[in-house]
């Protein structure tokens, strides 16, 4: 029995989310699976401030649109919107790491 899920589950969701960006940064991950492995993250993104599910619901519209046109054909750069998912992720990390201190 876990006595602190609150903390615990939101950073075990934290470093499946990061992994996974690490997967899809390496195109061993397509964008949509990334994106509905993030959106299913509801722990983390319970835990975090309202308006980081904002961005990151934002950030994955984005990203799964530039899945469906090449790179060239997109107004979206799939490499720019990954580095935008791991600022997200860095920035998670502080607000997660904060409820832990």
């Amino acid at each position: 029995m876990t006595t602190n899920p609150t903390t615990s589950l939101p950073a075990a969701q934290w470093t499946a989310l990061a992994t996974a960006l690490s997967e899809l940064r390496a195109a061993r991950m397509a964008p949509h699976a990334f994106s509905e492995l993030a959106r299913a993250q509801t722990a983390l993104l319970e835990a975090l401030p309202p308006r980081y599910a904002q961005v990151l619901a934002d950030v994955l519209d984005r990203l799964e649109s530039s899945a469906l046109f090449s790179e060239e054909s997109c107004s979206f750069s799939q490499s720019g919107l990954i580095d935008s998912l791991q600022t997200w992720v860095d920035k998670a990390r502080g607000q997660i790491g904060g409820m832990a201190g």
